[in-house]
């Protein structure tokens, strides 16, 4: 996959590109990341690449011609070209299971006040937003969207199958871990996690899934497709029981 970011500031971006699994994985070649200065597509000797409103207002807006020029400029037939906007859509695991899916990404990151109109009306294909609050721009939005997608590419994450067992990936948050040492400041590790019974162990972790995602996010269960065993066990949890009584009136 190809990833293109245009932003008046890559200063903020290719830092954290090079860091960490985005850094190994471009290293390998797994995913092609590049980072463009929008003022290289702005004409004129200063290279200016935002202007006042019409209409009057405070702030200023990221002019079309440089923005159109550098879509222009990147797009391959098979280039998906994304706004980075509050007012797009809500960017969620589902989206960047989606976006994984394409073989290039243009992202464009706002700055300022916005981007003219006519750039989310004529040039894009889609506007997302990672959450309701405004920023100072794009750039970590687009990094957000980046990290999230890229993760989810062939090789980039070295334990397979890791994304599959995550939040929201299932459609519930993710259950406890636990690592060494098995005792900490007088708490220890659930026995049933050395028990080296993976059938348990599997159980132990969709109940807790579930019971995590029905006391802090309990909105996700509507959006997912619990088997009739697990609607049983939501009853339970509605009905006072802990995922520790219900673990040990199994055994």
């Amino acid at each position: 996959m190809r990833i293109d970011i245009v932003t008046l500031f890559p200063g903020m971006v290719e830092p954290v590109l090079g860091a960490s699994m985005l850094g190994r994985a471009r290293a390998r070649g797994l995913v092609d990341i590049r980072v463009l200065d929008l003022r290289d597509y702005a004409k004129g000797k200063h290279r200016i690449a935002d202007d006042y409103q019409f209409g009057g207002g405070g702030g200023m807006v990221l002019k079309p011609e440089p923005l159109f020029a550098a879509v222009e400029a990147l797009r391959t037939p098979g280039a998906r070209v994304i706004l980075l906007d509050p007012r797009g859509r809500t960017f969620t695991q589902k989206v960047a299971a989606e976006l994984a899916r394409e073989t290039h990404l243009i992202l464009l990151a706002g700055r300022y006040e916005g981007v003219d109109a006519r750039v989310s009306e004529r040039l894009v294909d889609d506007s997302i937003s990672i959450g309701d609050y405004v920023l100072t721009g794009g750039e970590l939005p687009a990094l957000v969207v980046t990290d999230a997608v890229a993760r989810l590419l062939p090789g980039v994450l070295g334990a397979e199958g890791a994304t599959e067992r995550e939040s929201f990936a299932s459609g519930l948050l993710e259950p406890p871990q636990y690592t060494r040492p098995e005792e900490f400041q007088g708490a220890r590790v659930p026995a049933v996690l050395l028990s080296g019974d993976h059938a348990r162990i599997a159980r132990w972790r969709r109940v807790q899934a579930l019971w995590l995602t029905w006391r802090t996010r309990p909105e996700l269960l509507k959006s997912t497709g619990l088997t009739s065993d697990e609607q049983r066990l939501v009853e339970r949890f509605e009905r006072g029981e802990t995922p520790e009584q219900i673990d040990a009136s199994a055994h």
